[in-house]
């Protein structure tokens, strides 16, 4: 029942094949499995989708060239054109993370001795996804823009005088961006997975009490039904603003002086 009942039971990391190299400890665990599984599953489905590549697209097709086609729409209306040129990680960071969002729903998924895990409510996941995203802005920035890519942190129609109040500012946003950007996807994929087995812990707690319980229980199953519905709906969401907040960034790296 203990189990059944606590809502952080869910997260925890179980090694699946112990490993480890001078002293560092690299299994194979739980969140890794559902890691691999989220790449094999979006690039097995859009392999698939897209095999036949016919002139009138079936079910699968469309469903593939409407995600093509969404992501691509994200990325021009908020770095233009030019930030096309990341569609391929932009369309890998929002599948990947779409994915483990929504195999985290799935509590009975098929895994070697647990259930279903949500990889995106560990922070140390999404603040590495974070990183990655905030060393390609840094380092194309710098790449293509020399140093003029740190005139990002001296807006352009200001006084000299407010550089000394709005520099330090502006770097103390640009550095708190990866921070903000993993904490975001976590806080909200834990939040909402903690809701779901509190509720559910309800349910069952009141159904073995009795009659009187059972009739409790109808009113934390009706919250359950619900925040199902919704957190299917912040899985889809939490994956776009990651993406879309990603593209804004990647922005700033085509376009230092704006």
């Amino acid at each position: 029942m203990a189990d059944a009942t606590n809502p952080i039971k869910q997260f925890e990391i179980h090694s699946i094949a112990d490993f480890s190299i001078g002293g560092w400890n690299l299994s194979f665990t739980n969140s890794s499995y559902f890691m691999v599984v989220s790449v094999v599953m979006v690039a097995g489905l859009l392999s698939l989708a897209m095999s036949k590549r016919a002139l009138v697209p079936g079910r699968s097709q469309s469903v593939a060239e409407l995600l093509y086609e969404f992501v691509a729409g994200m990325i021009r209306s908020t770095a233009g054109d030019a930030g096309l040129k990341f569609f391929p990680f932009v369309f890998t960071l929002f599948a990947f993370i779409l994915m483990g969002n929504m195999l985290g729903m799935l509590p009975y998924f098929p895994a070697p001795g647990f259930h279903g895990f949500t990889f995106t409510s560990h922070i140390i996941v999404t603040f590495a996804l974070a990183l990655v995203v905030m060393a390609i802005v840094i380092g194309y920035g710098v790449f293509k823009h020399g140093l003029k890519f740190f005139s990002l942190f001296f807006p352009s129609g200001v006084p000299w005088p407010l550089y000394v109040l709005l520099t330090p500012i502006e770097i103390i946003s640009f550095l708190s961006r990866p921070v903000t950007l993993g904490v975001r996807l976590f806080a909200n994929m834990l939040a909402g997975h903690i809701l779901l087995k509190v509720f559910a812990g309800f349910i069952i707690m009141l159904g073995s009490v009795g009659a009187l319980g059972i009739l409790g229980a109808v009113a934390p199953l009706i919250m359950v039904v619900a925040l199902t519905a919704l957190e299917f709906l912040v899985a889809f969401l939490q994956a776009y603003v990651f993406a879309v907040l990603t593209c804004i960034y990647l922005s700033d790296a085509l376009h230092p002086g704006h």
